[in-house]
């Protein structure tokens, strides 16, 4: 099945291209699950952290937070473990039983340090389901790579080029294709 990949530069506007995506897939009826990891800034608009929301339920908790003790850290952000891998399990495990498509934002090296994150990554990427996957530009990972580009692909690099032009196209084309493999019309 195929996967629509997104990448690109860090704040070029995968987020928001991933949140459009979604947005038109639901609101046509396709059952969407799976993650997103938004930044969290506080009112000086310093990044505080990151968030971990299942795109069924809306539940929300940390992935990580600036400071926070953790044995697990990347860079000045310490993983909330407990928190973050209980919200994986659970939408990850939802998505491949009831979504019509998944999708993830973002598979990158943060996300990847939950071992929770990678064993239910690794069942996502064998599933027949079609999937919208927002990709770290720097992301090395070979097994996860030879994963993600074992099926057929559409890689979109997002730049200032082009983010206004696929913000505006991408969502329907996707649309139209995730209703025609569904057969939701």
């Amino acid at each position: 099945m195929k996967n629509y990949i997104i990448t690109g530069r860090p704040g070029i506007g995968k987020s928001t291209l991933f949140n459009n995506i979604i947005n038109t897939l639901k609101k046509s009826g396709i059952i969407v699950g799976g993650i997103k990891s938004p930044e969290v800034r506080d009112s000086k608009g310093i990044r505080i952290g990151f968030k971990i929301i299942d795109l069924m339920s809306n539940e929300e908790g940390w992935l990580a937070r600036r400071n926070h003790y953790s044995t697990i850290k990347v860079g000045k952000y310490g993983i909330v473990l407990e928190e973050s891998s209980r919200i994986i399990r659970e939408a990850l495990r939802k998505a491949l039983e009831k979504a019509d498509v998944i999708g993830i934002d973002e598979i990158g090296p943060m996300e990847l340090k939950i071992n929770v994150f990678r064993t239910m990554l690794e069942q996502v990427l064998g599933s027949n389901k079609p999937k919208i996957l927002v990709i770290h530009y720097r992301l090395r990972d070979r097994s996860i790579l030879d994963k993600i580009y074992k099926v057929e692909n559409e890689k979109y690099i997002l730049t200032e080029h082009n983010r206004d032009l696929l913000n505006k196209v991408l969502p329907r084309k996707i649309l139209m294709e995730i209703k025609e493999i569904t057969n939701k019309k």
